[in-house]
């Protein structure tokens, strides 16, 4: 791959460089407008975003927190975690680089996100920055929930076949339309080589699931499981450079029986794995059992937990029943004791719930984990959405992130039915991050709400280019216009017709 994806110029925007005080320059996106005036944007792409930068896979991205972790040894003697520079009140280059990032532009004293306000939060535990320092290419971030709500997007081949360059090109059609941080879920040939393409050519953390390389190993047979094969997988996985591992440790034997009785099961993949192993073994889960060497694993390596949802609820028959509430208790003892070993910690979350049981969802999971940061993947608001499940879980995932969801997980249109192609990756990333932005706007985000009032007066003043470029999607904005109306000069939209435009009925009234 030698070409760039992101079009940038095309839509009328451009990456920028806002510098701080201590020289730490932060990438961000920059729309030109019409009228006059610039709309800075929060950007996940790096270096891709520039308008000349030609991506070769075999030289992979510029190393841009190097310095600063060469920097942070000389100065502090040993590697430590973000926590738990965070705890001593050491303010980083990331956590400096992050603050400039979350504000977008915004420079009201009053209302903007200091990098004090990152290390105070990271040091409560309510936030994470990814940043194992062996992905040296990813640029700083932050998921917590008093910052902009964040989405995953998920990727990965599997047994059926796809090529290093397809997933390489996955990971970036992702980040291209908003996705903060990847999962790379690949099951498999070539599982190690397609993971260290990827992390050495994004510019977003990349998630794991360590279960699923360690059932490899074995054959896929999950009763020949052990401790020491993963341990050999989650160290292999964190020397790449990993920057957070899904994994699964707070379902428990006794969980189990619970789970049996619903209509569903078990319908995590890492979940149902764990579960089998137990069963045939008749031990406790290994995960939970070998916590403390985990937390020392990835404490060396500033790897965070991502402490998985293995009896998330796969139907609204199954929600807040004994198991998952269950299991999110384990989670909080787990997360405490991550906590104490300078581990950083988010804990995932449901799954399929139904719109009166979100706020719960939310409340018990800040109660039990001690405000760790939530991670959810939607939740789905029905079970009947199949093909539009984008949508049912977009509806649950806008209003946990208003209660208080840190990262959204998308889900594409063919959840439940099928791999999704380009198109689908394409649409469910879009659609995500409008629900994330609803959010930020419903928390009251300094400068959420100044894209939305710049996108209400180009619309007024029949300013389509404006438009276009203001959206989350300018490519389809600029198709579905021009496909009715052939250029961007007319003061009306192709719904309305030139002689029943409300907006301009308006204007010829106030000219009266």
């Amino acid at each position: 791959m030698n070409k760039n994806i992101f079009n940038y110029k095309k839509n009328n925007s451009k990456r920028i460089y806002l510098t701080s005080e201590n020289g730490i320059k932060v990438g961000m996106k920059e729309v030109s407008l019409q009228n006059g005036n610039k709309v800075i944007i929060y950007d996940t792409a790096g270096m891709h975003a520039e308008e000349d930068y030609k991506h070769d896979i075999n030289k992979g991205l510029p190393k841009i927190k190097e310095n600063w972790i060469k920097s942070s040894l000389e100065k502090h003697g040993e590697f430590k975690t973000q926590l738990r520079y965070a705890k001593n009140g050491i303010i980083t280059p990331e956590m400096e680089y992050v603050a400039i990032r979350e504000n977008q532009g915004n420079t009201d004293p009053g209302n903007a996100i200091t990098a004090e306000k990152v290390r105070n939060e990271i040091a409560q535990g309510r936030a994470i920055l990814p940043a194992n320092p062996k992905h040296p290419e990813c640029e700083p971030m932050i998921i917590g929930r008093n910052f902009l709500v964040k989405i995953n997007a998920n990727i990965g081949n599997s047994a059926l076949g796809s090529s290093i360059e397809e997933e390489i090109e996955k990971a970036l059609w992702a980040i291209k339309w908003g996705a903060d941080t990847v999962m790379d879920l690949s099951t498999g040939e070539n599982i190690h080589q397609t993971r260290e393409a990827i992390l050495r050519n994004t510019p977003v953390p990349i998630g794991t699931v360590p279960i699923y390389q360690a059932l490899e190993k074995v054959n896929d047979v999950v009763e020949h499981l052990t401790w020491e094969v993963y341990k050999e997988t989650l160290l292999e996985q964190c020397e790449q450079g990993v920057d957070y591992f899904t994994i699964h440790a707070g379902i428990l034997k006794e969980h189990i029986p619970y789970a049996l009785k619903r209509t569903t099961g078990i319908v995590s993949r890492g979940g149902s794995i764990m579960a089998k192993w137990m069963d045939h073994n008749n031990k406790e889960n290994f995960l939970y059992t070998n916590f403390k060497e985990i937390c020392d694993i990835l404490k060396k390596y500033d790897v965070a937990f991502s402490l998985g949802d293995g009896l998330r609820p796969g139907s609204l028959a199954d929600v807040n029943d004994a198991a998952q509430f269950g299991e999110l208790k384990t989670l909080g003892e787990l997360a405490k004791i991550a906590y104490e070993n300078d581990v950083q910690t988010i804990i995932e979350g449901p799954g399929h719930v139904s719109m009166e049981k979100i706020k719960e969802n939310m409340d018990l999971q800040l109660k039990y984990c001690n405000e760790a940061p939530f991670y959810t993947l939607g939740p789905l608001v029905s079970d009947i959405g199949a093909g539009y499940d984008h949508i049912t879980s977009a509806i649950g995932g806008a209003m946990i992130a208003w209660y208080g969801t840190a990262m959204l997980c998308y889900v594409t249109t063919k959840e439940h039915l099928a791999l999704p192609n380009k198109d689908d990756v394409r649409e469910g990333v879009v659609t995500f991050k409008l629900a994330a932005h609803a959010a930020d706007i419903a928390k009251g985000h300094p400068g959420a709400i100044e894209r939305d009032n710049e996108m209400s007066k180009a619309r007024y003043e029949f300013r389509w280019i404006d438009q276009f470029n203001l959206s989350l999607d300018p490519e389809r904005a600029r198709k579905f216009h021009v496909e009715m109306i052939k250029n961007s000069d007319q003061d009306y939209c192709g719904m309305c017709g030139p002689h029943f435009c409300a907006m301009r009925i308006t204007k010829s009234i106030k000219k009266e």
